[in-house]
């Protein structure tokens, strides 16, 4: 049987990514921007990204040629029209994705699914944007797309559970991993992850600990491939922050994910990050800001930092945003961590984690700390999250 043709509107980092795994996977894809230079661009960044592939003899140059054959480069939206699915991966505005969304359903087939790439925003807002939302949902691809294996999959109210169903099981056999979330902000990662960023800021603003060795706990005594500091120069200001600026909006203001002065100000200082050259760090600076390698402190960070992750975990439990597994497997596949947050807490034990969630909250007086019910309960009567 043909391969669909798949649909990519964006030719950013994220929808080159996405058109990539496509075209590996044997689909021809529609590419689309707008701007000519962003198509251009990205054409440039396959051709050294699949050079790099066969110099390092992961590919053969045959293979190559065929991938880069299948992606097609066009800023014409008419070109969708023989797509069976389409992923809009462009900027994180609703009005600008709810126009998107409405212009694709005046050119593509009746029967082709419209996916958005959305971290942050309702699926059922862009949803309202068409006249067949049943066949929008959430297809969130992780960056760089080739390399993350994690697929969130998050149906809006109105999609028609066989779009789901057909849809996952095709990014599935892309050899993804995919796992189901409600559509609620954030979704799976990007909720359960405010903590990891937060609570770090917190506590450097409050003169605990300094960014190296905050980030050094993380990593060396909490097993995190990166710490929080530089993860999110890494991922930029820009993105790290509008993420969670979005988030804590959707969420009604609760303090839970409340986001940072300290942060906003990098960003309004345009102080993005690696990709700016300063963020937290200043990349420009020959000599590396050493940490205070001290393990009672660092156990310290580490062990209020997973409390606050654990308990985020539990509550999107609580609220079934996801299945137990599929938090787990989130964060995991998602953004690394070294071990699923629920398991982990049946590892340290759910009265210590509600006893060091109690003790913030007492200290704090703040409901940022305060403890997930299902915690409480399961304290109560003796259970774990993984019998």
């Amino acid at each position: 049987m043909d391969k669909m043709t798949i649909g990519v509107v964006g030719a950013g980092a994220m929808g080159a990514g996405i058109a990539q795994v496509a075209a590996q996977n044997g689909h021809e894809v529609i590419l689309y921007d707008t701007k000519y230079a962003a198509l251009e661009s990205a054409r440039h960044r396959y051709e050294k990204i699949f050079a790099r592939l066969v110099e390092k003899g992961k590919w053969s140059q045959e293979k190559s040629e065929e991938v880069f054959g299948r992606i097609h480069f066009e800023n014409h939206l008419d070109k969708f029209e023989k797509c069976g699915l389409i992923i809009e991966a462009i900027i994180e505005n609703l009005d600008v994705k709810k126009s998107v969304f409405n212009a694709l359903e005046d050119v593509c087939s009746k029967d082709c699914v419209l996916a958005t790439n959305t971290s942050s925003l309702s699926i059922a807002a862009i949803s309202s944007a068409v006249q067949h939302p049943e066949r929008i949902l959430g297809v969130h691809f992780f960056n760089p797309a080739p390399l993350m294996p994690l697929v969130e999959i998050i149906p809006a109210l109105t999609t028609d559970m066989k779009v789901v169903e057909n849809t996952r099981a095709l990014v599935d056999s892309w050899g993804k991993v995919t796992v189901e979330a409600k559509d609620t902000p954030g979704f799976i990662v990007n909720r359960v992850a405010r903590p990891f960023y937060s609570e770090a800021i917190k506590m450097y603003e409050e003169g605990v600990a300094d960014f190296a060795t905050i980030d050094w706990a993380l990593r060396e005594i909490g097993g995190f491939r990166m710490g929080p500091f530089e993860l999110t120069d890494l991922i930029g200001h820009d993105v790290n922050y509008v993420v969670t600026e979005t988030v804590w909006t959707q969420f009604y203001y609760d303090p839970r994910f409340k986001p940072s002065i300290t942060q906003k100000r990098l960003l309004e200082a345009g102080l993005y990050g690696r990709k700016s050259g300063r963020g937290f760090y200043n990349y420009n600076e020959e000599e590396k800001a050493q940490p205070t390698e001290d393990q009672k402190l660092g156990q310290f960070i580490v062990d209020r930092i997973v409390a606050m992750l654990i308990n985020e975990a539990a509550d999107a439990l609580f609220l079934n945003i996801a299945s137990a597994e599929d938090i787990d497997l989130a964060m995991t596949k998602g953004v690394n961590y070294p071990k699923g947050l629920l398991a982990w807490a049946d590892e340290i034990g759910i009265e210590t984690v509600v006893n060091r969630l109690n003790e913030l909250y007492e200290e704090y007086q703040d409901d940022r700390y305060r403890t997930c019910p299902l915690l409480r309960r399961m304290l109560k009567n003796g259970t774990s999250f993984f019998s």
